[in-house]
C-alpha cells in the first residue's frame, strides 16, 4: 500500500473515532475501573515483587520510561526494574565494542542475550510481571488494558506515515503484538500487529485479546 493510502486511512481513522468519542470515553472509565480492581488482587503479589527486588539490586524498583500515548502526549510507563543500575553505561559499551549486538539493537531495539537484565529481572520478564505496575498508567488514563505497543519518541520516525496508528489511541498493557508472537516477531511484525489492531479495534477483539493474554502469560510464550 503506498504511503499516500496510510494517510488517508489515518484521516478516516481519526474521523472514525472521534465520532464514537463518547464510546471511548466510557472504555477508558471501565478499563479505570478493572484496573483498580487488578491492582486490590495483585497487591500481594506486587509488595514481594518490589521487597525482592529492593533485597537483590536496591532502589529504585521501579522504572519509569518516556512513551508516546494518545495525541502525541509523552507520558512515564511503569515497570518493575528488571535491569542493572548500571544499564545504560552497559548499553553503551556494548554497542561501541559489540557489532552483533549494535546490529541487533538497531534492527529491533532489543537484545535476545541482554547483560544488564538482573536474575529477577530475568524472572520477571518471563512471567510478565513485571508490567504490573502498568495497571496505575491505565488508572491514571494513560493507557488501556488493550492497544498497541507504548513507543518511545525516538521509535516514532521508524513508522513513517504508519505513526497514526499510535498516536490515534492509548497503547495498551496488552495487545495483538503480545499474542501473537511477542519477542519471536520481527520489528516489521509488530508495527503491522498493532496497526492492524488499530484499525479492527472492537470492545469483542479486545476481550479475545484479553483472553489470549491469559494463555500466553501461562505459557510464557515469547517472553524474555
Amino acid at each position: 500500500m503506498a504511503s499516500t493510502d496510510y494517510v488517508l486511512n489515518g484521516i478516516a481513522l481519526r474521523r472514525k473515532l472521534q465520532s464514537v468519542g463518547w464510546v471511548h470515553r466510557i472504555e477508558v472509565a471501565v478499563d479505570a475501573f478493572a484496573a483498580a480492581v487488578l491492582l486490590a488482587l495483585f497487591s500481594p503479589v506486587m509488595l514481594v515483587i518490589a521487597w525482592s527486588i529492593w533485597r537483590l539490586d536496591g532502589s529504585p524498583v521501579l522504572f519509569a520510561h518516556h512513551r508516546v500515548g494518545h495525541g502525541g502526549r509523552v507520558f512515564r510507563c511503569f515497570k518493575f526494574r528488571s535491569m542493572r543500575l548500571d544499564s545504560a553505561q552497559m548499553l553503551a559499551e556494548l554497542l561501541r565494542t559489540d557489532p552483533v549486538a549494535r546490529e541487533e539493537w538497531h534492527r529491533d531495539q532489543k537484545l535476545t542475550n541482554d547483560p544488564r537484565i538482573t536474575p529477577i529481572g530475568q524472572f520477571l520478564r518471563r512471567t510478565s510481571l513485571d508490567e504490573l505496575p502498568q495497571l496505575f498508567n491505565v488508572l491514571r488514563g494513560e493507557m488501556r488494558l488493550v492497544g498497541p505497543r507504548p513507543i518511545t519518541v525516538t521509535e516514532l520516525h521508524r513508522y513513517g506515515a504508519a505513526r497514526w496508528h499510535y498516536l490515534c489511541v492509548r497503547p495498551g498493557v496488552t495487545g495483538l503484538w503480545q499474542v501473537s508472537g511477542r519477542n519471536d516477531t520481527t520489528y516489521e511484525e509488530r508495527v503491522s500487529l498493532d496497526r492492524t489492531y488499530v484499525e479492527q479495534r472492537s470492545w469483542w477483539f479486545d476481550m479475545v485479546i484479553l483472553f489470549r493474554t491469559i494463555r500466553v502469560v501461562l505459557n510464557r510464550s515469547g517472553a524474555r
